[in-house]
């Protein structure tokens, strides 16, 4: 973000305990929240994975949804339920599953999703899967229930990028979306910064100073390979990948100043996109390519500005405050998700770009980069909560709030990936 940038320059409340294995903490209550019953899958007591347990998070997290109560009851995918006891706790939809090892070693896992209001079946699933996918398993099990019941894709089954600092190491992680099953990218004894998804998820893009000073790298998520992209004289950062993947946006000192560049993701000659005595910096694209944002002080502080992607005159985006920074579009391009500082707390904030209306959508005090989910419901973000380093999700209204398990440490600069092919 910009004000770690200025350092790297300078130097060189409600909670759901039925699920705190699973560290979900659920705060705030919105408009609308469509009441579901999700019933313990049967077999799942002696499952290395809660699966119904993982599916009720998810939905809770989300903020579209509120819990129905469901300890005690004993059903599975296979009979029709008495909806009658649901209709009267309030439920409008119930899901019941089961989880069965195979003797290969492999498990089954089947549900089905119930209307209980119109006493409708919404279909299920069927999934054999080794122990290590029943995580995946349960996400997907929530997308599916999440796109029935709202109309829109679920991202559970999506990934998130962030790092931490732990003592002198940092690591930058990859986890699902509930930030459970994080496994490290990369390690290293100095800074990791920056980490961007391209738009397939098969790879991500950061800056490591492993080299003693900013480099950019590109990491291939499968095989875990990483090639260098940017190492040009002097500092390369804020790396931004096109919409189509084939280009990154990044910020180069190489010319003298930190200004910005347009780079093809296989490489090669850099060429400029702003000519200025600012420093240019933190890019990203707009859903549809066609322009890039970024934060400049050239009007004497930082500020979020607009160019076309080839280039051009740029104009500025924010007018509220004088230090705004950390852009990040939803994938509709209708919401800037911005790092706003007020009163000296930095604050995640977001405008409706049609009309420039800006709302603060956060309480906290040290907010950092925000990143949109591939559904443009919810935005990730790092800060500090009572006292301690965490990942939180916001719905874009600012209304339910989710603390995201993490690894120990500080932790910083989070990144949601795309929709899984």
């Amino acid at each position: 973000m910009f004000k770690r940038f200025f350092i790297y320059v300078l130097s060189g409340l409600a909670c759901w305990p039925a699920w705190a294995q699973f560290r979900v903490e659920v705060s705030g209550v919105g408009l609308t929240q469509v009441p579901v019953a999700v019933a313990p899958f049967r077999g799942e007591l002696g499952a290395p994975q809660k699966v119904g347990a993982i599916v009720q998070a998810d939905l809770l997290r989300s903020g579209q949804f509120r819990a129905i109560d469901a300890a005690g009851s004993d059903l599975d995918e296979n009979s029709r339920p008495d909806l009658s006891p649901w209709r009267q706790k309030g439920a409008d939809a119930l899901t019941t599953g089961s989880i069965t090892r195979l003797a290969d070693g492999r498990y089954d896992v089947r549900f089905r999703l119930w209307d209980v209001v119109r006493g409708g079946d919404l279909g299920g699933q069927s999934f054999a899967v080794p122990q290590a996918d029943l995580r995946l398993v349960a996400h997907r099990i929530s997308d599916y229930i999440y796109e029935k019941l709202t109309g829109d894709k679920g991202i559970f089954s999506t990934r998130i990028a962030y790092v931490t600092k732990a003592g002198q190491r940092y690591n930058l992680w990859i986890a699902d979306a509930d930030g459970e099953n994080a496994q490290a990218a990369l390690t290293s004894p100095e800074p990791i910064i920056s980490p961007a998804w391209s738009p397939n998820g098969t790879q991500l893009a950061y800056v490591s100073f492993e080299s003693r000073k900013p480099v950019v790298y590109v990491h291939d998520i499968s095989s875990g390979k990483r090639r260098l992209l940017a190492n040009f004289r002097g500092s390369n950062s804020a790396p931004a990948w096109s919409p189509d993947g084939n280009t990154l946006a990044v910020t180069l000192s190489r010319d003298g100043g930190s200004q910005l560049f347009a780079l093809n993701a296989s490489g090669g000659e850099p060429r400029r996109l702003q000519s200025s005595s600012s420093i240019d910096t933190e890019p990203v694209f707009s859903p549809d390519g066609s322009s890039i944002y970024f934060v400049s002080d050239r009007g004497g502080s930082p500020q979020i500005y607009k160019m076309p992607a080839s280039g051009g005159q740029p104009s500025r985006v924010t007018f509220n405050g004088n230090y705004n920074i950390s852009p990040t579009l939803s994938p509709d391009g209708r919401w800037l998700a911005y790092i706003s500082r007020i009163g000296g707390a930095f604050r995640l904030h977001v405008m409706e770009l049609s009309t420039g209306s800006v709302t603060a959508i956060s309480d906290t005090s040290s907010d950092e980069s925000p990143s949109f989910a591939p559904n443009g419901r919810l935005i990730v973000y790092a800060t500090q909560q009572q006292g301690r380093e965490a990942l939180m999700t916001s719905t874009v209204d600012g209304r339910i709030k989710a603390r995201l398990a993490g690894q120990g440490g500080d932790i910083r600069e989070p990144d949601w990936g795309p929709f899984q092919k």
